[in-house]
């Protein structure tokens, strides 16, 4: 009487990039799907995907002008046609992100132990909610303080002198917004790095609390680069790091504790 055995094979490092190819297929279709979608239109006013979320980007802006009244413009041909091209690009590529993360820990999970895969998750399930906080953190808060402040350089005509109105360009409002969104929301990704570099032994909570006055520096720095040039949006973001990177350093304590 035979015995049914089961058999099991061992992939190879072919076999391997092959289901890696696979995956990222998988989330580059996706995103190419998002994309053309956001240009079907779907509403009475015969508007499409890329059109709410320019209406929903430039609303800080709306707002503000609202005061005083504005308009936005485009100088090229091509121009109002591109802007809607970086628009569906944003958005494609902000709800085919979680997708790619999904296919990366389907492609790393087998090969990970079961009280690995526990500790991995949640770093998993904070990286989309970190950004996200980011992300609505510029929008809410940052975005508007700064258009006010810039909006306040605005001169109304008197005697003698002409009107300064301002005007934006459409392609590069959207392309600011969309900077600080991406920044503000990777940079809310520093405790998911530390803790992660802090869980695999390459640096300990100690060496965070050594370095922390090099983290503060780098902070303002990072701060001033990705920031439009006002000390309160700076400020801004700076602060949230700061604090995140005090943050990091207390949970790499607790986990370390933990680990002993």
């Amino acid at each position: 009487m035979k015995k049914n055995t089961k058999i099991s094979k061992k992939m190879t490092l072919i076999d391997h990039l092959i289901e890696l190819r696979n995956r990222l297929l998988v989330a580059a279709i996706s995103f190419l799907i998002l994309f053309f979608l956001c240009f079907i239109k779907f509403t009475d006013n015969n508007q499409n995907l890329a059109d709410l979320v320019y209406i929903f980007l430039q609303q800080p802006l709306a707002n503000e002008l609202a005061k005083t009244g504005g308009r936005m413009i485009f100088t090229a041909l091509h121009e109002g046609f591109f802007t809607q091209v970086k628009v569906a690009f944003f958005i494609s590529f902000s709800i085919a992100f979680p997708i790619f993360l999904i296919q990366i820990w389907k492609f790393v999970a087998p090969g990970l132990y079961e009280n690995e895969k526990k500790a991995f998750f949640p770093f998993l399930i904070a990286t989309p909610i970190l950004f996200l906080l980011g992300a609505a953190m510029v929008y809410y808060i940052v975005i508007p303080l700064a258009w006010n402040f810039f909006i306040s350089f605005q001169v109304t005509s008197f005697e003698g002198a002409l009107p300064i109105e301002l005007e934006p360009k459409i392609s590069e409002y959207l392309s600011l917004v969309m900077k600080l969104i991406f920044a503000f929301g990777l940079c809310f990704e520093l405790p998911v790095v530390l803790l992660l570099l802090t869980r695999t032994g390459i640096i300990t909570s100690q060496d965070l609390a050594e370095k922390r006055k090099y983290a503060i520096l780098t902070a303002f720095v990072l701060a001033a680069i990705l920031t439009p040039p006002d000390v309160i949006s700076q400020i801004l973001l700076a602060v949230p790091i700061i604090v995140l990177y005090e943050f990091t350093i207390i949970l790499s304590k607790i986990g370390f504790k933990k680990t002993n």
